[in-house]
């Protein structure tokens, strides 16, 4: 059961992990040069400022927060950050334990652009956590140019999820829970253990200008994760991962992703879907005018042999999309296994439907340029391609496509040619 907002205000929730402080202790997330801090039982905020001068502490209960979870206290937040950010010295904000109701607030400067490290120690972390958290928040403004190091090097040895579907996650970058009216710009996400930014029953997310990198064999690095959330935009943003650049999971509804560059990465997918019972419907999906380089996968929807559950994808379009060398330009995949085996040769249950591939160019490095393999339990229907040109890379003979479960309808140029 999700929590409910109050009357347009919010209850602000953050659950901090801790990293490496930059004097040696333990802290965590930065806005603007800001760098939240747990410390026995508080939250801090802390800032170096231009000078290495005498430490100072800026408590939101001094400027007249309650803490109560009935008294607006956005007032003193915004006091407090102020101040904190105009000093000359080095300073803590001070959040002591307390629900804290807060209307809209920005953190953000005059600061100097913080860098977090994310602690390498897993046991800081609980299970399926997000290494910084944001909760059940209406109206937040994250920016600022910061940078979160998730130092995932270390951790990556101990990931097993492509060998064991019963695998301990490991704790994402940036986890967005059940947001509402929310703006992210100009961060950075490096080396995630995990996901790097994963939005859960989100509504009316904006980001834009993020960039996300981690080596191209670091496993399960979703640039960008978004399940069971509605009305979520992204755009102009680089990512280079080691899997998919974004991942558009079960649940979700109007999705728009503009003026993304992805590479290395596995592209820009719709699922995994059905693997688990009761998965919401995916549906008006639209990636427009990005670019590929290099990936192992171009635009992709996969789903689950054997599904528990039935659903559906459907409304979804991809147009103006540039592929540079990519292997799997396009492509269906209902057959979907990342494990070493899967046993089970059910059909798929998710039912996808008028899916449009318009203005699809550049070069593929796979023969098979287009693969529309559905499930032979529902097959897909109206899955349309309207100018599609794909040359190899190699620069031989054309590539090919094929066809299982589907009859494509086919509009302009088509290169490679239509399944027979």
């Amino acid at each position: 059961m999700s929590r409910p907002f109050f009357h347009g205000k919010l209850l602000l929730v953050l659950s901090i992990y801790y990293f490496n402080g930059v004097f040696g202790r333990e802290a965590v997330s930065v806005v603007k040069g800001i760098e939240f801090e747990a410390q026995k039982g508080r939250h801090v905020l802390h800032h170096k400022g231009r000078k290495r001068s005498a430490l100072f502490d800026f408590d939101v209960m001094s400027f007249g927060a309650r803490a109560d979870g009935r008294t607006d206290d956005t007032r003193a937040f915004r006091t407090a950050w102020k101040k904190a950010c105009e000093s000359s010295g080095s300073v803590n904000l001070l959040i002591p334990k307390g629900t804290y109701l807060i209307g809209h607030i920005e953190f953000t400067g005059p600061c100097n652009n913080g860098y977090l490290k994310a602690t390498t120690d897993l046991s800081k972390y609980g299970f399926s956590a997000g290494w910084v958290e944001f909760g059940w928040v209406e109206g937040l403004t994250l920016t600022g140019g910061g940078t979160l190091d998730g130092q995932g090097a270390k951790a990556w040895p101990y990931n097993d999820c492509p060998t064991d579907s019963n695998c301990k996650l490991l704790p994402t970058n940036v986890k967005f829970m059940a947001m509402n009216k929310t703006v992210v710009r100009g961060i950075t996400s490096l080396n995630s253990k995990f996901f790097h930014i994963a939005l859960v029953e989100c509504k009316n997310f904006k980001g834009s200008k993020i960039k996300i990198s981690a080596p191209s064999n670091s496993p399960n690095t979703d640039g960008i994760h978004i399940e069971r959330s509605s009305s979520v935009y992204f755009s102009g943003s680089h990512i280079g991962t080691g899997d998919d650049c974004i991942s558009v999971g079960q649940g979700n509804s109007q999705v728009t992703i503009t003026g993304v560059t992805c590479g290395p990465g596995h592209g820009i997918s719709v699922g995994s879907l059905g693997r688990y019972r009761n998965e919401g419907d995916v549906s008006g999906l639209l990636v427009r005018d990005c670019t590929m380089t290099g990936t192992t996968n171009g635009i992709r929807i996969k789903t689950w042999e054997n599904s528990p559950g039935s659903s559906a994808v459907t409304n979804m379009t991809f147009e103006n999309i540039v592929m540079n060398n990519v292997t799997n330009p396009i492509i269906i995949d209902q057959t979907y296994c990342p494990f070493t085996s899967c046993t089970s040769m059910a059909p798929s249950r998710v039912k996808i439907s008028d899916i449009y591939f318009k203005n699809i160019r550049g070069t593929s490095s796979s023969k098979v340029a287009v693969a529309l393999e559905c499930s032979k339990g529902m097959p897909c229907q109206n899955i349309y391609l309207e100018n599609v040109h794909l040359d190899l890379s190699s620069g031989e003979k054309h590539a090919t496509s094929t066809c299982k479960n589907v009859r494509a309808k086919y509009i302009g140029t088509q290169l490679p040619p239509p399944c027979s």
